[in-house]
């Protein structure tokens, strides 16, 4: 269950068509889903093969409340996202110092993952890739 590595960040970002022009044009960069400027999600793959991920969220809208600890979020692999989770909701120093905002959950993108905010309110999802077979 332990977590072995970063495997996105997830930046906020105002217009996906300008952010997705830019990543795209640097060097290293893949686009590997998304990438439309009516996406309102796309990831590009960082460094060939390397399995680490920048994604681009499109910004909630006018008038939502946006906290400044909402730049986006970092994204944790782990080798067991269900065990991990439960460990965390039984671990009371844990539990007191976060918030859980989703239960483990299956993704259209090919990931079981869970999200909390840490004591200073940022966001962490937990993440494992899922089997092709799950898919």
């Amino acid at each position: 269950m332990r977590v072995y590595r970063i495997s996105a960040v997830t930046l906020r970002v105002k217009d996906m068509e300008k952010s997705c022009q830019f990543y795209s044009k640097l060097p290293g960069f893949k686009l590997a889903y998304g990438g439309r400027a009516t996406d309102s999600f796309t990831t590009f793959e960082v460094g060939e093969g390397s399995r680490t991920y920048l994604n681009l969220e499109l910004e909630r809208p006018a008038g939502s409340s946006i906290s400044e600890k909402d730049f986006g979020r970092i994204i944790f692999h782990t080798e067991d996202v269900d065990g991990l989770y439960h460990y965390m909701k039984n671990d009371k120093a844990i539990s007191r110092a976060v918030t859980f905002e989703s239960e483990p959950t299956d993704a259209p993108w090919g990931e079981r993952f869970f999200h909390l905010r840490e004591p200073d309110g940022y966001q962490l999802s937990f993440a494992r890739p899922l089997s092709k077979a799950k898919k």
